[in-house]
């Protein structure tokens, strides 16, 4: 039977799994790929997943690699994971299409460039640059 004080103790002990937290976020990030499309709470189901490991780990560790399995989701796999909000992982349930996975180094540097010289965030001026686009098309 499991008992959640046992493993509580172990770790407390010294007895942690001793799993770095870059291979805890790929061993996460292999198992929210095999997920089936539409699953709820998914850091909940891919702990769970994880077994042992999982369980033995702590809060701390587990928390630090999910923050960069989202990360690496929504950057690695834009058609089928979105990160959004606060950061927030969601399935890409088709709304959101992606048309271009990368900006080259030298277009962000330019971007960059121009918001410093407008005085706003890139965010901002990409956004007045859609309104102006727009306009112009009108």
């Amino acid at each position: 039977m499991f008992s959640k004080r046992i493993f509580g103790n172990m770790s407390s002990a010294g007895f942690g799994p001793g799993i770095s937290k870059a291979k805890l976020s790929q061993i996460m990030l292999e198992i929210l790929l095999q997920l089936p499309k539409g699953t709820k709470n998914l850091k909940d189901n891919i702990v769970y997943n994880m077994g042992l490991t999982g369980q033995m780990s702590t809060t701390r560790d587990i928390n630090e690699a999910w923050n960069q399995t989202k990360k690496k989701a929504a950057k690695e796999y834009p058609e089928t994971f979105v990160l959004i909000d606060r950061g927030i992982l969601h399935w890409n349930d088709g709304s959101t299409k992606v048309l271009d996975k990368k900006i080259s180094t030298v277009n962000f540097q330019k971007l960059n460039d121009l918001a410093d010289i407008e005085n706003c965030s890139v965010n901002k001026l990409i956004s007045k640059l859609i309104k102006s686009y727009e306009k112009g098309k009108a």
